[in-house]
């Protein structure tokens, strides 16, 4: 078979493709704009992608891609009534990056909670050269010990997130952004009261209509002074102005996203102006891509397109 990477840049250079050579011919682009789709897929049976839509306007009626496999959870960018349509199957991969995404999780909430970028300038710009003393704590920090941590989406990273939090002597809140999850090892709260109680909130739910600008001006309003945000969901959850003017006003004390509401960020993105990094850290969606990761990933896709030739049925998304 043809098998076309789509967008393989977005796996890294240090994934090997080589298995994919078993199945046949393999063609690689690093990266594909949506005009160039249906040319390069020309008499190809299997696209790989990342984050080029798959839909009419970029496939056509391609008679030969009869497989899709997306190399991420979701799957908003597939058009499940035109692959349906076109008999294509569709799948993705889920639970290859938990532990990366809790991680990461946890990497943002200590360089803000521990004050790391105040101290590392402090020690680099040689102030701490021949100083007074041993030490040097101007920029006042706390335990996370004692500290209620509030959890937005109570999936399989959420869920890591909460024992971890405990771990830390943290006290575990959560809300279900879908109102099914009941988990009796932690705390379910409302939102309104997740906003007030908790120190500490991290998102971990995926973008619906209930997710969808979750947190705006008001929820802002509602959270303590004192208190993190840390987004590794999805970017639009959090509505960026109201965020800015939250952080400019002192609503909140400091936020840590790896997700925004475009992405690569756009210049118009009201977070640019905020340089402050002592209360707002920005990674450029990072959080699942640990080389371990984005090796268990890849050996998932390649698992879904081997079943798919077997004529099995393995994480089909319709």
């Amino acid at each position: 078979m043809k098998i076309v990477f789509a967008d393989a840049d977005t796996l890294g250079d240090d994934i090997p493709l080589e298995p994919f050579r078993e199945f046949g011919e393999v063609i690689i682009y690093g990266h594909t704009k949506q005009n160039e789709l249906k040319e390069r897929c020309q008499g190809a049976d299997a696209v790989i992608t990342n984050k080029i839509c798959i839909n009419e306007a970029s496939l056509g009626d391609s008679p030969s891609i009869k497989f899709v496999g997306v190399t991420a959870t979701g799957t908003n960018i597939i058009d499940f009534e035109y692959t349906n349509r076109h008999h294509i199957t569709v799948t993705n991969v889920r639970g290859y990056s938990t532990q990366s995404v809790t991680q990461h999780t946890f990497a943002l909430l200590f360089y803000l909670l521990e004050k790391c970028h105040y101290y590392d300038n402090y020690v680099k710009s040689e102030t701490y050269v021949n100083d007074t003393l041993f030490t040097h704590f101007e920029n006042k920090f706390h335990e996370l010990y004692g500290k209620t941590w509030g959890i937005v989406g109570l999936g399989d990273i959420g869920k890591q997130v909460a024992k971890i939090a405990q771990s830390f002597g943290c006290k575990v809140i959560y809300y279900s952004t879908s109102g099914k999850n009941n988990n009796p090892d932690f705390t379910q709260v409302d939102f309104d009261t997740l906003l007030k109680a908790s120190d500490i909130i991290s998102i971990h739910a995926p973008l619906t209509p209930a997710t969808n600008n979750l947190f705006d001006r008001d929820a802002f309003a509602c959270m303590k002074s004192s208190a993190i945000l840390i987004n590794v969901g999805r970017g639009p959850i959090v509505n960026e102005e109201a965020l800015y003017q939250a952080l400019v006003n002192n609503q909140i004390a400091a936020a840590g996203l790896d997700v925004l509401s475009a992405e690569p960020m756009s210049e118009n993105n009201p977070l640019v102006q905020f340089k402050d990094s002592n209360r707002l850290i920005i990674t450029p969606h990072i959080a699942w891509a640990t080389v371990e990761a984005r090796t268990r990933l890849m050996k998932e896709v390649y698992e879904n397109l081997k079943a798919f030739i077997n004529g099995e049925e393995r994480n089909i998304v319709r």
